[in-house]
C-alpha cells in the first residue's frame, strides 16, 4: 500500500539545456515545480498558464453569495477551475477564505459583486440567464433540464441556502436529486455537481 504522505507532487530541477519557450519560468526550471496543476503546465508562468486557460474557457459562470464568510467558497473556486468555468463572482462579502481553493483562484478569474443585484446587473449586460441551485419547493431537479450554453450558476450560503433576493433574481430554480437524510449537501459539493451537469450536457456529448 502506498503511503501518500511522502509521495512527492510535480518534477524537480529540469535538466540542461532548458527549452527555449518564453511561457515557462527560469525559478521552476530551476528550482522545480511542485505546484498544483496537471503536467501540461509544469514549469509554465502563472500568467501564461491563465493566458492558455482563457483560449479554452467554458460558457458557464458560477456566483455564490458569502454574507457569512462561507467556509465552501474555496471548494466553489477549486471546481470552478478544474471544471474551466469563465468566472466566478462573488457576492456579498469582498473577503473569502481562500485555503479550499488550494491555490487555484491565481488561474481563475474571481469578481466581487456586493449585492445580488449587481450581479443581476452584471448578468443581463452579458445576456446570461441566472440558474440557482438550492432545494426549495417548486426546484426542478437538474439532471432533467437543459442547462443554457451560457449561463451563471448561482449557489447559497452554506446553511441558509440561496437569498429570496438570489432566488427571485434566478430565472429557474434547480435541485440536486437526493436520497438520504440530510436536508442538503454542502455548496462545494453541489457545485461541483452542477458544473459537471453542465460539462455532461455540453462538452461530453458524445457516446
Amino acid at each position: 500500500m502506498t503511503d501518500d504522505t511522502t509521495r512527492e507532487v510535480g518534477v524537480g530541477p529540469h535538466p540542461l539545456p532548458w527549452p527555449d519557450d518564453h511561457r515557462l519560468d527560469p525559478e521552476l526550471l530551476a528550482k522545480g515545480d511542485r505546484r498544483n496543476v496537471v503536467d501540461r503546465y509544469r514549469y509554465w508562468r502563472r500568467e501564461a498558464i491563465v493566458a492558455d486557460l482563457d483560449t479554452r474557457r467554458h460558457g458557464f459562470h458560477v456566483a455564490i453569495e458569502n454574507w457569512q464568510h462561507d467556509f465552501n467558497i474555496g471548494t466553489v473556486v477549486r471546481n470552478a477551475n478544474a471544471f474551466a468555468a469563465a468566472s466566478v463572482r462573488i457576492v456579498g462579502r469582498r473577503r473569502w477564505n481562500r485555503r479550499g481553493a488550494m491555490v487555484t483562484d491565481r488561474y481563475q478569474h474571481v469578481h466581487h459583486h456586493p449585492t445580488i443585484e449587481d450581479l443581476v446587473a452584471w448578468a443581463r449586460g452579458e445576456a446570461l440567464p441566472i440558474y440557482a441551485v438550492d432545494i426549495v419547493p417548486g426546484a426542478v431537479a437538474i439532471e432533467d433540464i437543459a442547462l443554457p450554453e451560457r449561463v451563471v450558476l448561482l449557489f447559497g450560503q452554506e446553511g441558509p441556502g440561496c437569498s429570496p433576493e438570489a432566488l427571485a433574481a434566478a430565472e429557474v430554480v434547480c435541485a440536486i436529486t437526493q436520497f438520504g437524510s440530510t436536508r442538503s449537501i454542502n455548496a462545494g459539493v453541489a457545485s461541483g455537481i452542477a458544473m459537471h451537469t453542465w460539462i455532461r450536457q455540453h462538452v461530453l456529448t458524445g457516446p
